[in-house]
Formats: structure tokens, sequence, C-alpha cells
């Protein structure tokens, strides 16, 4: 049988705490005996801010050098050269510009604001 808190009377509710407790001052005796600190409870734990790492400015100083020093040779290695554009003629530019103008003549005479049909 499962036991929840639901399903659980106060009666075992005050055992349950006082069994808890016992279980606690036992191993704070042990940690005595043993020379350790005592235990920490769970909601002690629970409460216990977990402490950020610090990091000094030349580690950090490090750290950067060295990805800027990864990401020269990353981009070293990506720089091929590109090939020159190519160059369009005066006359292959008036061709394609004449027909440009014809295209939008024929849309101004459909009485359309755009090329695309509808």
């Amino acid at each position: 049988m499962v036991t929840t808190l639901t399903n659980v009377s106060v009666k075992q509710l005050k055992r349950a705490v006082v069994v808890r407790k016992r279980i606690e001052a036992l191993e704070h005796k042990l940690a005595k005996i043993l020379g350790a600190p005592s235990a920490i409870s769970t909601q002690q734990m629970a409460a216990v801010k977990p402490r950020r790492r610090k990091m000094s400015a030349a580690a950090r100083a490090r750290i950067g050098a060295a990805q800027k020093a990864r990401w020269a040779r990353q981009k070293g290695a990506a720089l091929v050269p590109k090939k020159p554009r190519r160059k369009m003629s005066a006359a292959s530019r008036a061709k394609i510009a004449a027909a440009a103008r014809a295209r939008w003549a024929a849309v101004k005479a459909a009485n359309r604001k755009t090329l695309a049909k509808p």
C-alpha cells in the first residue's frame, strides 16, 4: 500500500516527525564521533544559496584571447578568394532596360498596378 500525505492520519504524521528528529540527532552524534561537521538537514540544504564561481580578470583575458585566435583560424581558412563580378556591357544593360519598360507599359495599359496577373 502506498502512503501519501493525503491518506496519512495526524497521529502518523506526528510519529514521522519524532522519528525524523531522532534520525537527525543520531546523524549529529555520528558526525561528532567521526570528527566531521554536523550533517545538514534537507531543509537547511534547500535554503543554502549556491555560490557563484568567480573568475579572475587574467583568466577571462586568456579565454578571450584563445577564442579570438580560434575565430581568426576559422576565418582565415574560410577566406577563399572570390571570383570577380562579371561586368555587363552597356548594350546588354540597354536591352534589359528596354524589356523592363515594355513590360511595365503593358501592365499600365492593362490598368494594373503590379506585374503579377490577377
